[in-house]
């Protein structure tokens, strides 16, 4: 695959799995909702960034 297609896959599977998250898990709950949130985001980049850089 080309990078800005991949890059835009990884994106999309990282809002998918944001979403799933917070409405599984967290509708309540703002502050770990947050957290979740970046954690799942620093995850992403670290994935993209050691593997597709």
């Amino acid at each position: 695959m080309t990078k800005p297609l991949l890059l835009t896959v990884c994106i999309i599977g990282m809002v998918a799995v944001i979403v799933g998250v917070d409405v599984l898990f967290f509708r309540d709950h703002f502050w770990e909702r947050l957290a979740a949130n970046v954690g799942i985001i620093l995850v992403c980049a670290a994935f993209f960034l050691r593997f597709l850089k």
